[in-house]
């Protein structure tokens, strides 16, 4: 079989060929054989696996829950209770985000329909920007 180049690994995993060297140095892919002339020399599990990093950060998921769901997918006959709860607790991450730009919407709505669209010094826009108390929704 033809071994594949990091510029193709990259091409058909959608990964940027300097981020699959950097998976590589933090070890959520092996390193890769090397041809004659020095260069890496990946296989499809490779592919694979960038495939699977790429989508898993794409959903937002840190490194460390990559590591752990990676390893959990090195041993597909255990229990699959670790991975959901990693997409559980992504989900409540995602939710609350969720909860905060919702706020932030509104509050952004509120000042943008308050504007009189006249001058500066009667800008609600900038009076709510110099006066965090004039908000109306907390934003932590």
């Amino acid at each position: 079989m033809k071994k594949i180049t990091i510029g193709e690994a990259a091409r058909r995993s959608g990964v940027k060929v300097p981020t699959v060297r950097y998976y590589e140095s933090i070890g959520l892919l092996a390193a890769p054989g090397r041809s004659e002339g020095n260069q890496r020399s990946f296989e499809p599990a490779d592919i694979n696996r960038l495939a699977f990093i790429r989508h898993a950060r794409e959903l937002g998921f840190e490194i460390e829950a990559i590591r752990t769901l990676l390893t959990l997918q090195d041993d597909p006959h255990q229990s699959c209770a670790s991975a959901d709860a990693i997409a559980k607790a992504r989900l409540v991450e995602v939710e609350q985000r969720i909860r905060s730009l919702t706020a932030l919407k509104a509050e952004l709505e509120i000042m943008v329909e308050g504007c009189g669209h006249g001058r500066v010094d009667q800008c609600r826009v900038i009076e709510v920007l110099a006066d965090h108390g004039q908000c109306t929704h907390s934003h932590h």
